[in-house]
This record gives structure tokens, sequence and C-alpha cells, in this order.
């Protein structure tokens, strides 16, 4: 069976350090007709449960614990009995969302997440948060960047447990040294290319942000 990916765009809520912002979260489904992983559950576990529908759900894997990208996490593992799976670093982030509820298990850098014929090898890349990770499927020449690398720049470092400098570091260590073809997938907004972005990294630098 064909390995596809497929998004759902989920509005909801961005809730850090006293304030809140109206975002609309990129959820990614990637698998086949049986079997489908989930990255990032936003907002609304009842629509990504029924955009995954009668498929086994297998695991829920958090490219990084801001709300918006965890907050329907558990419901969703209740509702198909996925594990839910975090990089350690942002369990502090991630226990402001739900303090009574753990991951699952812990993501590792170059840990390899099967499914369907598809292998996600996770590449931590911190500085958006510190647990942030990308996955990276190079038989599929695309890299799930969550709100680290975007069309036009970084992510966010502005807020807490974010650093500017961390996150320029992952993004020329970790991200640009993939295939310039590597289609990069982020948690908001619309795709890019690594080769689209990579010539723009001291632009970036130059102005902060």
């Amino acid at each position: 069976m064909t390995v596809r990916i497929e998004r759902l765009v989920v509005p909801g809520k961005f809730t850090l350090d006293g304030g809140t912002w109206d975002v609309e979260n990129n959820v990614w489904i990637v698998g086949d007709e049986r079997e489908v992983v989930v990255i990032d559950a936003a907002h609304d576990a009842e629509a990504i449960a029924e955009a995954v529908g009668e498929r086994r759900l297998t695991a829920i894997i958090c490219t990084h614990a801001h709300n918006d990208h965890i907050g329907a996490a558990p419901a969703l593992a209740d509702l198909t009995g996925a594990t839910i799976w975090l990089h350690p670093d942002d369990l502090p982030l991630w226990h402001q969302t739900h303090p009574d509820r753990e991951p699952d298990a812990h993501l590792a850098d170059g840990q390899v997440i099967e499914t369907a014929g598809a292998d996600l090898t996770v590449l931590h890349t911190p500085g958006h948060a510190p647990g942030a990770v990308c996955l990276y499927e190079p038989g599929l020449a695309t890299v799930f960047t969550g709100d680290t690398l975007f069309h036009g720049g970084p992510g966010a470092t502005g807020r807490s447990y974010s650093h500017f400098p961390t996150i320029i570091d992952s993004i020329r260590d970790r991200l640009l040294t993939l295939p310039p073809e590597t289609k990069v997938l982020t948690g908001h907004g619309d795709p890019t290319t690594i080769g689209a972005e990579a010539p723009h990294l001291e632009e970036w630098i130059a102005r902060g942000h």
C-alpha cells in the first residue's frame, strides 16, 4: 500500500506567558489505508479522529509541547488507543496544559518511528521549545518541522523556553543539511522546501527572528 500524507487544518487558541492568540494548526496524518500516525494533535480530537476514520492510529507524535500542538492529544489517545510521544525536554511545557496526564513515551534524537511503510527519523531541534523535534522521512523526501522552520524563517523565539541562537543552530545543522528538494511541512501555514529556505539563513540571523 502507498504511504500518503494528509493535512487537516484545525483552528483554536495558543496560550503562553499570559497571552492568548487565535491560530490555525496543521495536523499531519501519515500512513496508508490501514494504519497511520498523527503529527501534532491540535485543538479538536473528534475532528482528527474523523479524519483518521477506520484506520488504526498507532502514535500521536508531538513536535513540541505548546498547547496548540498538544491540546487534543490525551482525548485523541483515549478515543483511539494511540500512544503519545514527546521529547522529555518539553515536559515542563506539557505539564502547563496537561498537569495530570503524562505522555506515554519519550522521543529521542535519531529514533526511527515506523508506520505503514514510512520511517520517521526524529531530529531534536531545540530553540522554539527545548524539546522541539522535526521528523524526517527520506523516502518521501519530506521533513515535518513543527514550529522550528516555516516558509520565510524560524519559528518564534520571543517567549518562555525559547532561544533564538539555539533555533538557528538547529536549523543550520539539522535541517539545511537535508537535500534541497526536501519538502518542509510546517506546524502552521504553507509548505516550503529546504532549497527555498536555505539561501536566507544569514538574513534571519541579521534580523534576529
